[in-house]
């Protein structure tokens, strides 16, 4: 199992998540198996996404469409404040 870890700087969180809801990778398509979004408790304005999918390529892949469709567009990625901080680890279990 990896799973393609994302941190950034959201201007909204509710506009931030109505952009992730729309789902502009198709995450199903892509590989993804389950996903987890998370707020830090003293910063309403950052998020922190997990992404699981089943092999590196997978991962891979859909790091490099999020970084070619939808961080650098305005209106796929409304809310975006600052670059992502990425990265993609492997299960140790």
């Amino acid at each position: 199992m990896y799973t393609l870890q994302i941190e950034h700087g959201i201007k909204d969180f509710g506009m931030w998540k109505a952009a992730f809801d729309r789902d502009p990778v198709n995450r199903s398509a892509s590989g993804v198996l389950a996903h987890r979004v998370s707020r830090p408790v003293n910063d309403p304005h950052y998020v922190v996404v997990e992404l699981d999918l089943a092999s590196l390529e997978q991962a891979e892949a859909l790091l490099a469409k999020l970084q070619q469709q939808v961080w650098n567009s305005p209106a796929a990625a409304p809310a975006l404040h600052g670059a992502p901080q990425t990265r993609i680890v492997e299960s140790a279990n």
